[in-house]
Formats: C-alpha cells, sequence, structure tokens
C-alpha cells in the first residue's frame, strides 16, 4: 500500500458519515479493515482531534457525530 492509499484509507475511517443497511442500521467502514494496527492508532487519534476541532468551531460545542445523533434522536 502506498502512503497516499494509506492516508485515504484513514481519511474514509475517520469521517463522520456512515452508509446504512436497509434497515437503517449503520454499517461499519470497510477501509477500517484494510488498515493495519498502527494505521488503525493513528486514525483515532486524527477521528479525536477532527471532533474536538468540529467542536470548537459549533456555536453548540458539537461534533459532526453529535450532530448526527441529535437528527437522529429528535427524528424519531
Amino acid at each position: 500500500m502506498t502512503p497516499g492509499e494509506r492516508e485515504v484509507l484513514i481519511e474514509r475511517v475517520i469521517a463522520a458519515h456512515r452508509e446504512r443497511d436497509a434497515l437503517d442500521g449503520l454499517k461499519p467502514e470497510p477501509a477500517f479493515h484494510d488498515l493495519d494496527e498502527a494505521a488503525r492508532r493513528e486514525a483515532y487519534v486524527l477521528a479525536v482531534k477532527t471532533r474536538l476541532l468540529e467542536a470548537a468551531l459549533d456555536e453548540a460545542g458539537l461534533s459532526s457525530t453529535g450532530r448526527a445523533v441529535l437528527a437522529r434522536l429528535t427524528r424519531r
């Protein structure tokens, strides 16, 4: 795997968006399984930093994940 391919997989893993199945359940990101342990740890650290930055920029202090969760809770 090239460094560029690795970076793309990490970006896919840290993104807040997740595909849904036919029953509207979340599907795991396939790219996660293509990464080795070191890359998964790097993805985790980057995801935490990303969510903290998103929350810092949001007027309500929410990350994109937090907003997505609240949107789903209020839809039901």
